[in-house]
């Protein structure tokens, strides 16, 4: 019986992967339709300020916290051995690589992630969706290719401001808190934080941002009926998105690992 149990939810999950991978290949086919077609634009300007424009100040917040947090944990070991001045490196590195991206792609699974579900589920049990499906209008390309291309082009806009602000929340916490030398602080920083640590954030964040709009969007068509259906939608989309980052950024920091030592110039000793 056990055994049964566990080849059905097996094939369940089956299932739900073949038909999120159809959704996501409509998805991005009603995309490419859409951007050739300018009437379709202001649904993504929409989008775009709903998205992307709502979400710079908790974003903002988030980033500037995560640089004051590694301000204060890694400060003392480093004034031990006498290396405070390398803090903004290690602050640097760590938020526009790593912690910058991720968190704030967390930050979007929740705030954007929760919304995009909750309405398109709402909408489906409402029978909306079916209405506009009854109007001779493809649902996917009126209600999910604009999310999805927002959540695309907007998730790494949002990711520099992360970084930006947890660069300065850094500095804030490491020259006006612990007194290290301001010039220093920079110099350091600037040999140690490459293009490349920048640039890798801000390319992971194309994939988080698709990732958001692709699981939240097929959640909310495909959740139960009543409340309580678009209430465990929000749940899992949340609980997916954040998985997804997480498995994202793994693939990603070995791939682009790998390419940087193949590729890139040698990091400079500090």
């Amino acid at each position: 019986m056990v055994t049964l149990a566990v080849w059905r939810k097996f094939k369940q999950q089956v299932e739900h992967l073949g038909r999120f991978s159809r959704f996501s290949g409509s998805a991005f086919g009603a995309m490419g339709s859409s951007i050739a077609h300018p009437k379709t634009y202001p649904l993504v300007w929409t989008q775009m300020n709903i998205i992307g424009v709502k979400s710079v100040p908790v974003i903002m917040a988030t980033g500037a916290f995560v640089g004051m947090i590694l301000a204060v944990q890694a400060y003392s070991q480093l004034a031990a051995m006498g290396l405070e001045e390398r803090l903004g490196v290690l602050i640097n590195i760590a938020v526009v690589k790593e912690l910058g991206p991720v968190l704030a792609a967390v930050m979007l699974a929740g705030r954007v992630g929760g919304a995009l579900t909750a309405e398109l589920g709402t909408m489906n049990v409402t029978e909306q969706i079916a209405a506009v499906e009854s109007m001779g209008t493809d649902p996917i390309k009126y209600l999910v290719s604009p999310r999805v291309l927002a959540c695309l082009l907007l998730t790494p806009v949002l990711i520099v401001y992360a970084d930006l602000l947890g660069i300065l929340g850094g500095y804030f916490v490491s020259v006006i808190q612990f007194k290290i030398n301001s010039g220093a602080y920079w110099d350091y920083s600037a040999m140690g934080v490459e293009l490349w640590d920048v640039g890798t954030g801000i390319f992971k964040g194309f994939f988080f941002g698709g990732a958001i709009a692709l699981i939240s969007c097929y959640k909310g068509f495909t959740c139960r009926e009543g409340a309580q259906g678009v209430g465990e939608a929000c749940t899992e989309a949340f609980v997916g998105c954040f998985i997804s980052i997480l498995a994202l950024n793994y693939v990603f920091a070995v791939i682009l690992d790998a390419i940087y030592k193949t590729f890139w110039p040698l990091r400079p000793l500090l």
